[in-house]
């Protein structure tokens, strides 16, 4: 095959070692190949770089393994060289032939021969920024294991509290169960209820009218404690995405007039997409990247199942939150998810519009304009806001009385 990258270097990465194969053509119009293996500390990764700086080497490929890749990268690209991470299912060796020798030759004969191409890979001011927000949905997620098993901890205790009120983790719920986890009446317990609450005190006091044990009492004391410690962890943690959003001010802001989207799911976005689209090229391929489109599998003029693919999961799970939220509000999200909804279902409804918000993310980023419903009377809104006190200030002037004096 025809020479792309006359000198490049594959790297079969794993988590003490690295395999580095250079291939690089020679006068003779012949293809050296040379493969040495290098430890991951950081001294050795100095020593593997100077390695392919001399052999002169252009491209650099390497698998996505796990996260050990990322320091190899660090290492590279600090070195001034020109690295790729590459999707492993695109370059996925012959069954029978895989060896740490092998997959490092491997890849550096497809790159040589130009047939892989680059995984998308943030710059390291947003992969510090990634860090953080996906810590915090870890934090999310935790919080509400630990709310379940709260909820859970007070059925295996006889009280039905959550059989009552619609949220027992709201803040009408979460101060009566604080105040029976502290042994307060019952009485007392009932009046910290909030008046929207439907079920009579009757009822909640039935609901609660049972004996802790001791075990039960330990074992809600210290979830309560866990939720509050996470809680904290979480409001800190939020803090410094706030703080560290501030480079990408422009397009956090863009991306928080979307229906459905809130401050920490624009930051969210911000982290695992950044704010330059042109990287990827057009917003069917960021669809594809994020495994929002759907798939392609045709054989024999039959089209077969289109279900979509592995992508991108944090991305996937933002976007599917945000269009659960966009579906609720008055927006054209809203009428396109009810049009799905009868014949798809709801799951796949809502990958529809997560599909449809990330091809709307990629217009906003790319043109920075705001989002404007096509749905939405912008105008006649703003009327039925301000007419109050366009009115108020017209006959402060006198400007109505004239007007109604001259008709």
């Amino acid at each position: 095959m025809e020479t792309i990258v006359k000198n490049c270097a594959g790297i079969d990465v794993h988590k003490m070692m690295v395999m580095v194969t250079v291939r690089k053509e020679v006068p003779n119009e012949e293809v050296q190949v040379i493969t040495r293996e290098f430890p991951t500390f950081r001294k050795d990764r100095e020593l593997m770089c100077q390695f392919l700086q001399q052999h002169q080497v252009d491209l650099v490929v390497m698998e996505s393994t796990g996260i050990y890749w990322k320091s190899i990268y660090a290492s590279i690209i600090t070195r001034g060289l020109n690295p790729w991470v590459v999707n492993a299912r695109h370059v996925k060796n012959v069954p029978g032939r895989k060896t740490d020798t092998l997959d490092s030759q491997w890849l550096a004969h497809l790159a040589h021969c130009g047939l892989i191409r680059p995984s998308f890979v943030p710059n390291p001011e947003q992969e510090q920024l990634r860090l953080l927000t996906r810590h915090r949905d870890k934090l999310v997620k935790l919080i509400a294991r630990e709310k379940n098993r709260l909820h859970k901890t007070l059925d295996d205790s006889g009280i039905r509290l959550g059989g009552l009120i619609s949220d027992i983790n709201g803040k009408s719920g979460q101060r009566m169960v604080n105040a029976l986890i502290d042994g307060e009446s019952l009485r007392d317990i009932v009046n910290k209820a909030d008046y929207r609450v439907k079920a009579d005190k009757k009822q909640l006091m039935a609901s609660m009218d049972e004996q802790l044990s001791p075990s039960h009492l330990i074992v809600l004391k210290s979830i309560r404690g866990h939720i509050n410690f996470l809680s904290e962890q979480q409001r800190e943690l939020e803090i410094q995405i706030l703080n560290g959003i501030q480079p990408w001010k422009e397009a956090w802001q863009l991306l928080q007039t979307l229906p459905g989207v809130s401050e920490m799911s624009a930051a969210t976005l911000i982290a695992e997409i950044g704010d330059d689209m042109e990287q990827f090229g057009g917003m069917k391929e960021i669809a594809s990247w994020a495994g929002l489109c759907p798939g392609n599998n045709e054989s024999a003029g039959k089209r077969k199942s289109g279900r979509i693919r592995k992508g991108n999961k944090m991305i996937k799970t933002i976007l599917c939150e945000v269009a659960n939220a966009a579906i609720k509000t008055k927006c054209q999200f809203k009428g396109k998810y009810q049009s799905l909804v009868i014949r798809k279902g709801h799951k796949r409804s809502l990958i529809a519009i997560a599909h449809k918000l990330i091809r709307v993310i990629y217009t906003l980023l790319k043109k920075r304009k705001p989002y404007i419903d096509p749905d939405t009377d912008y105008e006649g809104l703003m009327v039925r806001k301000n007419a109050p006190r366009w009115l108020n200030k017209l006959g402060e002037y006198g400007y109505l009385t004239l007007t109604l004096q001259t008709v």
